[in-house]
């Protein structure tokens, strides 16, 4: 049927726009990210042609590498707790009532109503010192005095969290709702207890899933610096905060663009190991 299609007269003319958005607004943007990468900053104003790889040696300095690594740590993290809270949820949620789906998965859209920013200004009155966080453990007996959350490592590891989560979630939940539960069914039959089946069976089939929606949270969380800047005071920063200083503050577009190639070689990898993997499982379905 594909090859009938793509056969038409038609196909190919159909294609074209497709095909200039693509040349236009992602590869010539990249193209042009590498070429600027290469490039000498001119001490002025804008660049020099003249070709260099001191923007990637520069990136091997401590002070640098130490913010990869930082914003890795951060990355690894928010996706281990988005993955640990949104498999249950989008598990639970696919095996609900149409009802309580519809009201489920309002709950989980509602936020990207509202302007990522202004839902981060929203955590900050909960995480300041005396706000609905301190009076609710205060009022509870757990602590005795306000507790310094805001501008923590810990708020902004919340707030990427918050802002994730239903990428997560919604990942799972698709690749639950598609399911053949016929072959849980059959585990159980067989003999196999609800664990065994499933982790021999339901984790396997819903792992697609969970792929996506680690690839859907790691790859963000890696450069959403405005979560660091409202949360984090400042004091904190990731890959995304060090490129727009480099863009807006010290004007260096060819380092600035030097670090956004190699964000893009990283999250390429971690989408090729995606590919792989998916590869590799629709591989072992067929034979």
């Amino acid at each position: 049927m594909k090859k009938r299609f793509l056969k038409k007269p038609g196909a190919g003319i159909a294609a074209v726009p497709l095909w200039m958005f693509t040349l236009v607004f992602v590869a010539g943007p990249m193209v042009y990210m590498l070429i600027l990468s290469f490039l000498t900053r001119d001490p002025s104003w804008g660049v020099v042609n003249e070709f260099t790889l001191d923007n990637y040696a520069k990136i091997l300095n401590p002070v640098y590498a130490g913010t990869y690594l930082s914003s890795l740590k951060l990355a690894l993290s928010t996706t281990a707790i988005t993955l640990v809270i949104g498999y249950p949820f989008g598990y639970f949620m696919a095996r609900l009532s149409e009802k309580w789906k519809k009201r489920l998965m309002m709950l989980v859209v509602v936020p990207f109503w509202t302007n990522a920013l202004v839902r981060m200004y929203g955590w900050i009155i909960i995480f300041r010192s005396n706000g609905l966080l301190d009076k609710l453990l205060m009022g509870l007996g757990v602590t005795d005095a306000p507790l310094r959350l805001l501008y923590t490592y810990p708020a902004v590891l919340v707030g990427m969290v918050y802002a994730l989560l239903p990428f997560m979630i919604l990942s799972v939940y698709s690749s639950v709702e598609k399911m053949d539960w016929s072959l849980v069914e059959a585990a159980r039959d067989l003999g196999a207890s609800k664990a065994r089946a499933f982790w021999t069976v339901t984790a396997k089939l819903t792992l697609p899933g969970v792929l996506s929606g680690v690839i859907l949270t790691f790859i963000p969380s890696m450069g959403l610096f405005f979560i660091a800047d409202v949360l984090g005071g400042g004091k904190f920063m990731l890959v995304g905060n060090l490129i727009r200083d480099q863009l807006f503050s010290a004007r260096d577009w060819p380092f600035a663009a030097a670090l956004a190639v190699i964000l893009t070689l990283l999250t390429t990898l971690f989408l090729w190991l995606y590919r792989k993997i998916t590869h590799v499982r629709d591989l072992e379905g067929i034979l």
